[in-house]
């Protein structure tokens, strides 16, 4: 899912770019009430784990690629605006380390898995807490979401070789497949912390 140079038009990188410093902005306000500093270290666990997971790729036709991203996952563990800046650490570190992604579409990068994925997820499993099915969705709801809007991005993008009714319906087959196995990964994750370090899961703090 990482999006390559040369896959969107400038100002397709430049709009996302834009959207995703905002909302980091505003999630390393929020972060500061999501977590304390006895977590802190929790974070780098969690980004660590999602990074050496992320780098097991394989090339999807119509689209780019396709792997593990651990957005819904890091949102259950840290909370959603604290999962946004590990997430964002995450991609960024892979892009300018290991040029997974280009450098150009980082913003969009950062957009689908750090930012999509992570709210979408965090959100099917508030809704769903109580359910047993619900990290196993949110997984699954949340790479997928992140998906369609990758192919969205470099559909609406008049440099890459296809066009928005190949590219979207490609990455949502594709990834709604491989959203089963991040589905079932989250739902593992989640059961074993559950059962062993209860208190490592993100309670939402009201005002």
């Amino acid at each position: 899912m990482h999006i390559p140079d040369g896959y969107l038009d400038w100002w397709i990188c430049i709009i996302m770019y834009a959207v995703s410093a905002t909302v980091i902005a505003y999630s390393i306000k929020k972060a500061r009430k999501e977590i304390d500093s006895r977590r802190i270290p929790m974070i780098g666990i969690v980004a660590a784990g999602i990074f050496a997971a992320q780098m097991l790729n394989w090339p999807i036709p119509g689209g780019t690629s396709a792997h593990f991203v651990g957005g819904a996952l890091a949102a259950i563990i840290l909370g959603p605006y604290t999962g946004v800046l590990a997430m964002t650490s995450v991609i960024t570190l892979q892009c300018l380390i290991f040029g997974d992604g280009g450098l150009s579409a980082l913003g969009a990068n950062i957009f689908n898995m750090a930012i999509v994925d992570v709210f979408v997820g965090y959100a099917v499993y508030k809704a769903l807490r109580k359910s047993n099915t619900a990290s196993f969705l949110a997984g699954w709801l949340g790479i997928w979401m992140a998906a369609i809007a990758c192919g969205l991005e470099i559909g609406i993008s008049s440099i890459f070789a296809y066009k928005i009714y190949v590219t979207v319906p490609t990455m949502a087959i594709w990834h709604g497949l491989l959203g089963i196995i991040e589905g079932i990964a989250t739902a593992s994750v989640i059961s074993y912390i559950k059962s062993y370090h209860p208190e490592s899961i993100y309670v939402e703090v009201t005002a």
